[in-house]
């Protein structure tokens, strides 16, 4: 199974969002980490703040942040509800058009392997994309020290 690049950036967008903590990120700033286009990460936020999982703040100092902790965030879950079409091969859609479908046992056979991806990512968080931070924070040029200790302040004062 290949995930599409929007599912691909949604993994972006919560990881970098994930890594700051209750601090605000920008798109532009996420566009600029890694190098890709903002006007696509505008999309995956704003579809990303529709089912929960980012919270968007308006304003000259607005930003976004994770609505859920991310323990909360299940990868499996994520990719349910980012790949639409996720079937592996025609006969699997309603669509298909497979002259041999009704005896072919390759449908099940694929849709037993898909739930087995599904089932590993299942058993894996948010959490577990954002260790070790001091690395993946390094990587992307932030620094946690500037933004761990007032954003929790900042949160736990709400």
């Amino acid at each position: 199974m290949r995930l599409t690049r929007y599912t691909d950036f949604c993994f972006r967008v919560l990881v970098h969002v994930g890594l700051k903590g209750g601090a605000l990120a920008t798109t532009r700033e996420i566009s600029d980490h890694y190098q890709i286009s903002n006007n696509h990460l505008m999309k995956v936020v704003y579809d990303l703040n529709v089912k929960g999982y980012l919270e968007t703040v308006r304003g000259k100092n607005g930003g976004i942040r994770l609505r859920r902790a991310p323990e909360d965030i299940n990868l499996g879950a994520l990719i349910r509800e980012t790949e639409t079409g996720s079937a592996l091969v025609e006969c699997q859609t309603s669509e298909g058009q497979c002259r041999i479908s009704s005896s072919c046992r390759l449908r099940d056979v694929l849709g037993e392997a898909l739930g087995a991806f599904l089932a590993v990512l299942d058993r894996y968080t948010l959490a577990d994309l954002i260790e070790p931070k001091d690395e993946l924070s390094q990587l992307l040029g932030l620094n946690l020290d500037e933004i761990t200790a007032p954003s929790r302040l900042k949160r736990m004062a709400r």
